[in-house]
């Protein structure tokens, strides 16, 4: 019997409900959904707890506590979440704990530099929303995001790196010897190198409703905490890579159907083989191309979406509950507020690929291969221009980017 942590009591199609689901779920903490809308205990629950005139959602913790209507940042500091440095300064700092952060993070404090990984939302990044990835090596019969990020986090851990999650980094000042960053809770840290690997984040869909329905029926990535409550309903997916394709298996095991638009003639330009081969066979999915959506219908909730034929540019209104996203990724660098070289896609260069001649670069060497344009900078995984973008990718640019660290670290002495 499962015991759960955290009970949430709000409304399906409420966004700052999703979100903490949301939250929970990627981070792996059991909790129980009671929607107030379906009856299902939610009323029961809150009049035992004298909430009957709370602000919704309302979260009730494993000790009895209660909060109303919480941010994601007060849900995890109520639940003593590991959220502030222990220490204001670390030879490494690493910023985002996808495949890439983590891979870097066990390097690095398994070989003595004091680590310290600072992730935005949950340990895994977009590769912990994966039900299943089946391409990774050591692991014939697949393993989900979720269970990949858990046992590298334990085993970064177990080395001794400190991990702060949900923790952003705002801000980065790079000087000549010392790294700098302002955290978003209001501290400072100061290194003597950092990796930079918070990824990218999944480009949005514009048009009429599209914005206003973000977490009440529409969805970016996998959302698997909303999965069940697509049980027997009509699910609709937009995107034609591997996240797509996955997110679409796995509706399948609780929606009555799944309808995958692709703008493509076919998915075998943008997806992995073995993964058109499950779509064709299951009979739930549907793969329908040359489609786009271009609007999201509803006032509270998503109750239509508006789909355009491609080649005609004939649009149909199609009644649906759920819509999840999976259009491509873009860049998180806002917070680098400038500092780094990037292309024109804004996705960061190294080494080789930095234009040299646009830069102030202050070295007589080379920048190393992983390296951005500011020395003891060091970018990984799916942000780093010329990236390949698959798990085994991140991870191998992770452990290298320490080997780079180290050398680095040895010039600097």
């Amino acid at each position: 019997m499962t015991q759960y942590k955290v009970r949430i009591v709000g409304h399906q199609w409420a966004r700052d409900a999703h979100l903490l689901k949301d939250f929970l779920g990627r981070n792996r903490i059991p909790f129980a959904w009671l929607d107030v809308d379906r009856g299902d205990g939610a009323s029961s629950m809150l009049a035992v707890h004298d909430l009957t005139e709370a602000r919704l959602p309302v979260v009730i913790l494993e000790d009895g506590s209660t909060l109303e209507d919480p941010s994601v940042a007060d849900l995890a500091e109520a639940m003593g979440m590991h959220r502030h440095a222990d220490s204001t300064y670390y030879d490494v700092a690493i910023i985002g704990a996808g495949p890439a952060g983590l891979a870097a993070a066990v390097y690095a404090a398994s070989e003595g530099l004091s680590t310290v990984v600072v992730e935005r939302e949950a340990p895994g990044g977009q590769a912990g929303t994966s039900s299943r990835i089946e391409n990774y090596l050591g692991f014939p019969d697949g393993i989900s995001g979720g269970d990949l990020a858990e046992a590298a986090l334990r085993q970064a851990l177990k080395f001794g790196a400190e991990v702060l999650y949900p923790v952003d980094a705002e801000a980065a000042q790079f000087d000549a010897h010392y790294k700098h960053l302002r955290l978003s809770d209001g501290t400072e840290i100061t290194t003597r190198a950092v990796v930079v690997a918070t990824g990218v984040s999944y480009r949005t869909l514009h048009g009429p409703g599209m914005s206003e329905l973000n977490g009440a029926g529409v969805y970016y990535g996998a959302a698997t905490t909303e999965a069940a409550a697509a049980a027997d309903r009509h699910v609709y997916v937009v995107g034609a890579g591997n996240s797509a394709g996955q997110g679409a298996l796995y509706f399948a095991k609780f929606a009555k159907r799944v309808t995958m638009f692709v703008h493509g003639e076919s998915l075998a330009a943008t997806m992995s083989q073995y993964l058109i081969d499950q779509l064709d066979s299951n009979p739930r999915i549907e793969v329908i191309p040359r489609r786009g959506v271009v609007a999201a219908l509803g006032s509270e909730h998503l109750e239509a979406i508006r789909v355009e034929n491609l080649d005609g540019g004939a649009t149909e209104d199609i009644p649906a509950d759920f819509l999840f996203v999976f259009i491509g990724a873009e860049p998180e660098i806002d917070w680098l507020d400038g500092q780094l070289a990037v292309d024109d896609k804004g996705f960061v260069y190294t080494g080789r690929d930095i234009p040299i001649e646009q830069v102030d670069w202050p070295l007589e060497r080379a920048p190393f291969h992983l390296e951005a344009s500011i020395p003891g900078v060091f970018v990984a995984g799916d942000l780093r221009h010329g990236s390949i973008r698959r798990v085994a990718g991140g991870v191998g640019e992770g452990s290298t980017s320490i080997q780079l660290v180290h050398r680095y670290l040895a010039e600097t002495d």
